[in-house]
Protein backbone atom coordinates (compact mmCIF):
# COMPACT_ATOMS: atom_id res chain seq x y z
CA UNK A 1 0.00 0.00 0.00
CA UNK A 2 1.18 3.93 -0.39
CA UNK A 3 -0.61 5.48 2.24
CA UNK A 4 1.00 8.83 2.97
CA UNK A 5 3.09 8.58 -0.23
CA UNK A 6 2.50 11.93 -2.03
CA UNK A 7 5.45 11.93 -4.43
CA UNK A 8 4.45 11.64 -7.94
CA UNK A 9 7.22 8.87 -9.57
CA UNK A 10 6.26 10.32 -13.45
CA UNK A 11 6.85 6.61 -14.74
CA UNK A 12 10.72 6.81 -14.27
CA UNK A 13 12.84 5.04 -12.38
CA UNK A 14 14.81 7.27 -9.25
CA UNK A 15 17.94 8.26 -11.43
CA UNK A 16 16.15 8.90 -14.80
CA UNK A 17 13.47 11.00 -12.73
CA UNK A 18 16.25 13.05 -11.04
CA UNK A 19 18.47 13.44 -13.89
CA UNK A 20 15.11 14.48 -15.91
CA UNK A 21 13.78 17.10 -13.18
CA UNK A 22 17.69 18.55 -13.17
CA UNK A 23 17.89 18.86 -16.56
CA UNK A 24 14.42 20.44 -17.00
CA UNK A 25 15.40 23.10 -13.63
CA UNK A 26 18.53 23.86 -15.41
CA UNK A 27 16.42 25.00 -18.08
CA UNK A 28 13.56 26.82 -16.71
CA UNK A 29 16.58 28.70 -15.13
CA UNK A 30 18.27 29.59 -18.57
CA UNK A 31 15.19 30.49 -20.35
CA UNK A 32 12.84 31.37 -17.94
CA UNK A 33 10.17 29.18 -19.07
CA UNK A 34 9.68 25.97 -20.68
CA UNK A 35 6.72 23.80 -22.02
CA UNK A 36 5.87 20.70 -20.70
CA UNK A 37 2.94 18.71 -18.84
CA UNK A 38 0.81 19.84 -16.11
CA UNK A 39 2.40 16.52 -14.00
CA UNK A 40 5.62 17.49 -14.76
CA UNK A 41 5.45 21.27 -14.05
CA UNK A 42 3.98 20.33 -10.77
CA UNK A 43 6.86 17.86 -9.84
CA UNK A 44 9.71 20.20 -10.99
CA UNK A 45 7.97 23.25 -8.64
CA UNK A 46 8.31 20.88 -6.07
CA UNK A 47 11.99 20.32 -7.10
CA UNK A 48 13.11 24.44 -7.93
CA UNK A 49 11.39 26.11 -5.25
CA UNK A 50 13.91 24.88 -2.85
CA UNK A 51 16.54 25.70 -4.36
CA UNK A 52 15.32 29.40 -5.44
CA UNK A 53 15.13 30.12 -2.02
CA UNK A 54 18.67 28.55 -1.25
CA UNK A 55 19.99 30.94 -4.28
CA UNK A 56 19.01 34.02 -2.10
CA UNK A 57 21.90 33.49 0.54
CA UNK A 58 24.85 33.44 -1.75
CA UNK A 59 27.24 30.83 0.90
CA UNK A 60 29.79 28.49 -0.29
CA UNK A 61 26.96 26.03 1.11
CA UNK A 62 24.18 27.13 -0.50
CA UNK A 63 25.95 27.10 -3.70
CA UNK A 64 27.27 23.65 -2.78
CA UNK A 65 24.22 22.25 -2.25
CA UNK A 66 22.28 23.56 -4.92
CA UNK A 67 25.11 22.14 -7.04
CA UNK A 68 24.25 18.85 -5.70
CA UNK A 69 20.86 18.62 -7.30
CA UNK A 70 21.51 20.99 -11.06
CA UNK A 71 24.87 19.75 -11.51
CA UNK A 72 25.77 22.66 -14.19
CA UNK A 73 27.89 25.77 -13.92
CA UNK A 74 25.96 27.76 -16.42
CA UNK A 75 22.68 27.81 -14.42
CA UNK A 76 24.32 27.82 -11.11
CA UNK A 77 25.81 31.49 -11.82
CA UNK A 78 22.95 32.56 -13.26
CA UNK A 79 20.43 31.31 -10.75
CA UNK A 80 22.77 33.08 -8.17
CA UNK A 81 23.48 36.16 -9.69
CA UNK A 82 20.65 37.35 -12.15
CA UNK A 83 17.94 35.54 -10.42
CA UNK A 84 18.65 35.60 -6.87
CA UNK A 85 18.36 39.51 -7.45
CA UNK A 86 15.31 39.33 -8.74
CA UNK A 87 13.61 37.15 -6.29
CA UNK A 88 14.96 38.87 -3.31
CA UNK A 89 12.23 39.97 -1.63
CA UNK A 90 9.36 37.63 -2.51
CA UNK A 91 9.01 35.03 0.39
CA UNK A 92 8.24 32.46 -2.00
CA UNK A 93 6.13 31.14 -4.71
CA UNK A 94 8.45 31.74 -7.30
CA UNK A 95 7.41 29.78 -10.47
CA UNK A 96 4.23 30.06 -12.05
CA UNK A 97 1.92 26.70 -13.77
CA UNK A 98 -0.55 27.92 -16.69
CA UNK A 99 -2.31 25.43 -18.19
CA UNK A 100 -2.71 25.58 -22.02
CA UNK A 101 -4.51 22.86 -24.33
CA UNK A 102 -3.77 19.23 -25.02
CA UNK A 103 -0.98 17.74 -26.94
CA UNK A 104 -1.81 16.30 -30.33
CA UNK A 105 -0.06 13.22 -30.13
CA UNK A 106 -1.16 11.84 -27.14
CA UNK A 107 -3.62 14.44 -25.63
CA UNK A 108 -1.46 15.08 -22.44
CA UNK A 109 -2.50 18.21 -20.30
CA UNK A 110 0.34 20.78 -21.32
CA UNK A 111 1.69 23.76 -19.62
CA UNK A 112 3.74 26.80 -19.34
CA UNK A 113 6.14 26.93 -16.14
CA UNK A 114 7.74 29.95 -15.85
CA UNK A 115 9.48 32.49 -13.16
CA UNK A 116 7.47 34.51 -11.61
CA UNK A 117 9.28 38.04 -12.02
CA UNK A 118 10.04 37.67 -15.59
CA UNK A 119 6.94 37.84 -16.99
CA UNK A 120 6.98 41.14 -18.12
CA UNK A 121 3.38 41.24 -19.56
CA UNK A 122 1.94 40.32 -16.09
CA UNK A 123 3.92 42.49 -14.24
CA UNK A 124 3.23 45.65 -16.33
CA UNK A 125 -0.65 44.82 -15.85
CA UNK A 126 -0.32 44.92 -12.37
CA UNK A 127 1.62 47.91 -11.54
CA UNK A 128 -1.39 50.15 -12.12
CA UNK A 129 -3.54 49.26 -9.45
CA UNK A 130 -7.16 50.58 -9.94
CA UNK A 131 -8.59 52.52 -7.26
CA UNK A 132 -11.13 51.14 -5.16
CA UNK A 133 -14.60 52.00 -5.75
CA UNK A 134 -16.90 51.41 -3.03
CA UNK A 135 -20.49 50.32 -4.05
CA UNK A 136 -23.75 51.06 -1.86
CA UNK A 137 -27.46 52.48 -2.10
CA UNK A 138 -26.45 55.29 -0.40
CA UNK A 139 -26.39 58.88 -2.16
CA UNK A 140 -22.54 60.09 -2.66
CA UNK A 141 -20.59 61.78 -5.34
CA UNK A 142 -21.39 59.07 -8.43
CA UNK A 143 -19.30 59.21 -11.85
CA UNK A 144 -20.96 61.78 -13.25
CA UNK A 145 -20.42 64.47 -10.62
CA UNK A 146 -16.78 63.28 -10.70
CA UNK A 147 -16.16 63.85 -14.03
CA UNK A 148 -17.34 67.12 -13.70
CA UNK A 149 -15.44 68.53 -11.36
CA UNK A 150 -12.66 67.17 -13.36
CA UNK A 151 -13.69 69.62 -16.08
CA UNK A 152 -14.03 72.66 -13.65
CA UNK A 153 -10.01 71.86 -12.20
CA UNK A 154 -9.02 72.13 -15.62
CA UNK A 155 -10.88 75.23 -16.71
CA UNK A 156 -9.24 77.10 -13.85
CA UNK A 157 -6.15 75.35 -14.88
CA UNK A 158 -6.29 77.25 -18.20
CA UNK A 159 -8.28 80.01 -18.18
CA UNK A 160 -6.60 81.99 -20.56
CA UNK A 161 -7.10 79.08 -23.44
CA UNK A 162 -10.82 79.51 -22.36
CA UNK A 163 -10.88 83.04 -22.73
CA UNK A 164 -9.55 83.06 -26.60
CA UNK A 165 -12.02 80.25 -27.25
CA UNK A 166 -14.81 82.01 -26.30
CA UNK A 167 -14.14 85.39 -28.46
CA UNK A 168 -14.14 84.66 -32.32
CA UNK A 169 -12.54 84.92 -34.95
CA UNK A 170 -9.82 88.07 -35.70
CA UNK A 171 -10.18 89.53 -32.85
CA UNK A 172 -8.55 87.07 -30.41
CA UNK A 173 -6.00 86.32 -33.06
CA UNK A 174 -5.03 90.35 -31.98
CA UNK A 175 -5.43 89.41 -28.54
CA UNK A 176 -3.09 86.41 -28.19
CA UNK A 177 -0.72 88.24 -30.39
CA UNK A 178 -0.84 91.24 -27.45
CA UNK A 179 -0.25 88.90 -24.65
CA UNK A 180 2.71 87.46 -26.36
CA UNK A 181 4.55 90.91 -27.13
CA UNK A 182 3.64 91.64 -23.14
Amino acid sequence: MRHGKKFNHLGRTASHRKAMLSNMASSLIATKRITTTVAKAKALRKYIEPLLTKAKSDTTHSRRVVFSYLQNKESISTLFGEVAEKIADRPGGYTRIIKTSNRLGDNADMCIIELVDYNELLLQEAAPAKAKTRRSRRGGKSTTAAKVEAKEEVSKETPAADSTENKGGEDAASDVQTEEKE
